[in-house]
Formats: structure tokens, C-alpha cells, sequence
């Protein structure tokens, strides 16, 4: 992939990677990039970098604009490794003793990343830096979602560098949300499920702040994915409502089984919402990746949760599932555990526990079925369907 200019001397010189396929437990489908962007002006400026495995690709984008070494200014907004991966590659190219701007909380990560003595200029919240005919403002946004994170604004531009926030796993050719259209916003709305939900309070503070620093916006360029230019106000509009979590009227039936006895019990208590005018979904865990299923979630009112028991506990999906729900902390939720078993039967118990303790509104009791469910099993199925629908909002 070539550089792409995204305004008046500013350009897109990441990198794309096609065949990633998983992200700390996400399943990136459709790979995703590394944005990393290069300003031309009196002192060259160069935010963020790429993965390391992908630094060549980036040290090659650069080199078609300029040589290298001419790069002033480094800015780190965000020190993961898969945007500062490739900073080793590139302050060894560029010369060690440049400029590398970063939060203070960059500047401690970066060092217990890195051996190398760069050197840093930590930056205070709306600090500024000139370049040149460009004024840049740093922008603090702790825990949005590491704790050294900041955005990077370029006020002549009205730019928004926003380092993780409305991004998306998403590799293709297209740069710009015009060329694709809302084929992205269900990459985006993944992406936040999956990385952001549980910063939901933070980033509607993080909106108010910059509302009330009355910062005009052109374009906001992620660290993944593709830009926003022709309109980013749909992105940050589309965090406000994820960020709220406001329940439709919507139920995920989220099971595992072992002889097709809690399944038979999933389809009976997702036909029983349906028939309640619900819309129901059945997702089997062994089907279903555990990060589509959270992106399901953001939205839905009610989580009934089904699980056989195995050696006197959970089936391992599930709780795998239960435990990367718990730590994304979805709120709004109404919960309902089901279930079946030979002879013990505790997993209805662990999975409406975990479901507590993620502060649902329980629906008690959660349903076992010894065995396989027939005739009074599968009417009590449907009746915890129906109760399910008649809590959730019309």
C-alpha cells in the first residue's frame, strides 16, 4: 500500500495487515491496519507507528514522501504494541536523540517497553506544540482505553488523531468512510463491544470535554481502520448511544451442550421470546465466536445464559464466555440461567452467580432440566422465555 494523503501535507503512511485473524481473544475476520500518519511542515511530525512486524511497510511509505531521516517530531498517542511496536525501527532510522512526544504515563510504559535512552518530552493535558504553519494539542484520555493514552489534535486542520477510540479492525484498500459507507459500522460497532464497553462512563465524559472545548472537526483518524472524513460526527453520535447501552427490546439465548438437552431447551426458550415479540437470538458457543456474540450483547435487554453441567461446574465455553463478558461489564441487562444435567446440577447456580456479580437483574429461579426435556420441561422452557419477554421494555 502506498502513502495517501489525507489533507494539505498530511498523509497516511500505515500499514495493512490482511491476515490477522485473532486480537487478544477478538476474531478480526477481515484483518485490520495500523494508521500511522506523517505532517509535512517546517518541523516534520510523525504520529504513531505500526506493529513491529510491519515497520518496513511504514519505514517504505515514509520514503515516498521523504527521506527519513528529515522526520523532526515523533508522537506516540498510545503505547500497545501494535502502535508502538515499530517505534525501535523508526527512531533508529530517523536518529535516536529526535523529539518523542507522549503523555507522562506514555513515557513510563514506553521505557519498561524499550531499553533505548530516547528522548522524551512527556506532555501535560492541552499542552501544545508547534510545528510550523500547525499547532498540535495533546488531548489526556486515561483508560480509553490504557492508561497512557491521549488523542493528538491538529487545530489549523481540524484533525482528531484519536489513537484507539472509533476505530475498527478492518483491512481493505478503502482509507476513507465515503468509500465504503456503513459497510463499517458494523466493524466499529464490534470494535467498541469489544475493546470500549466497559470505558462506556469515560467516553461520554470524554464527548462532553471535547464539546466544551469547542473543537471543530473535518476528519478523525484512528489508529485502526478507516478514516472519518466526510462525516465524524456518525461515529461519535454512534459511541454516545453504545456508551448509553439503553436495552432493546432484544434477548440472547448464549448455550453450550454435550447430548443436545440444553440446546433443545435454547430453542425452546428463544421460540417462546420470539412468539412474545421479542427479538430473539440463539447462540451456540462452539458456533459462534465469543467476540460476535459480545458485539450482540451491546444492545440486548435481556442475556439467558444455558450450560450442562460437567464435573460438578460449568462447560468450558461457557464459562470462557461468562468470564470475557464479565470483564467488558455490560449494564442494563436482565439475566436468566437454564440448564441441563444427570445427576448434580450446579451449573444453573454458577452461571446466575456470575451473572449477579455482573449486576444483572436475575430472573429467579434459573430452570434445570434432569436429563432431556420433554412435555412439562419443554412448557417451563417457554414459560422462562415468556418471563424473560415480559420484563423487557416495549
Amino acid at each position: 500500500m502506498k502513502p495517501v494523503q489525507i489533507a494539505d501535507d498530511i498523509y497516511w503512511v500505515g500499514a495493512i495487515d490482511w491476515n490477522i485473524r485473532d486480537f487478544h481473544g477478538y476474531s478480526t475476520c477481515q484483518g485490520t491496519t495500523y494508521n500511522a500518519c506523517l505532517i509535512k511542515d517546517e518541523k516534520i511530525t510523525l504520529i504513531d507507528t505500526v506493529k513491529k512486524e510491519f515497520a518496513d511497510d511504514l519505514i517504505a511509505n515514509i520514503s515516498e514522501l521523504i527521506d527519513p531521516k528529515k522526520i523532526d517530531y515523533v508522537i506516540s498517542n498510545h503505547t500497545e504494541m501494535d502502535h508502538s511496536g515499530g517505534l525501535a525501527r523508526v527512531m533508529h532510522r530517523i536518529g535516536e536523540d529526535k523529539p518523542l512526544y507522549c503523555s507522562k504515563m506514555g513515557q513510563k510504559n514506553l521505557s519498561m517497553h524499550f531499553p533505548q535512552k530516547w528522548n522524551y518530552h512527556p506532555v501535560e493535558d492541552g499542552g501544545e506544540l508547534n510545528i510550523g504553519r500547525r499547532t498540535l494539542t495533546f488531548l489526556e484520555t486515561r483508560m480509553l482505553h490504557w492508561p497512557d493514552s491521549m488523542f493528538t489534535y491538529a487545530k489549523e486542520d481540524k484533525i482528531l488523531f484519536s489513537s484507539d477510540a472509533f476505530g475498527q479492525h478492518f483491512a481493505g484498500l478503502e482509507r476513507f468512510d465515503d468509500q465504503i459507507g456503513e459497510a463499517i459500522m458494523p466493524h466499529a460497532q464490534k470494535y467498541f463491544a469489544n475493546i470500549l464497553l466497559l470505558y462506556s462512563s469515560l467516553i461520554l465524559k470524554l464527548v462532553d470535554k471535547v464539546e466544551n472545548l469547542g473543537l471543530a472537526l473535518d476528519m478523525i483518524c484512528p489508529d485502526h481502520g478507516i478514516i472519518w472524513r466526510k462525516d465524524p460526527l456518525k461515529i461519535i453520535n454512534a459511541y454516545v448511544e453504545w456508551s448509553e447501552q439503553k436495552p432493546k427490546r432484544k434477548a440472547l439465548v448464549i448455550y453450550d451442550t454435550m447430548w443436545h438437552s440444553t440446546e433443545r431447551m435454547a430453542e425452546e426458550i428463544t421460540y417462546a421470546l420470539g412468539q412474545e415479540g421479542v427479538d430473539a437470538r440463539s447462540t451456540h458457543l462452539r458456533s459462534w465466536h465469543r467476540s460476535d456474540i459480545m458485539t450482540e450483547v451491546l444492545d440486548a435487554g435481556a442475556i439467558v445464559v444455558g450450560s450442562p453441567t460437567l464435573n460438578n461446574g460449568l462447560f468450558p465455553t461457557v464459562s470462557d464466555f461468562l468470564t470475557y463478558m464479565k470483564g467488558l461489564k455490560p449494564k442494563n441487562k436482565i439475566g436468566a440461567a437454564f440448564g441441563s444435567y444427570g445427576w448434580s446440577g450446579e451449573a444453573v447456580k454458577l452461571i446466575t452467580r456470575e451473572l449477579e456479580e455482573m449486576k444483572f437483574d436475575i430472573i429467579e429461579p434459573g430452570l434445570r432440566i434432569q436429563y432431556v426435556p420433554f412435555g412439562s420441561g419443554v412448557e417451563a422452557c417457554r414459560e422462562l422465555g415468556k418471563k424473560v419477554a415480559q420484563r423487557l421494555p416495549e
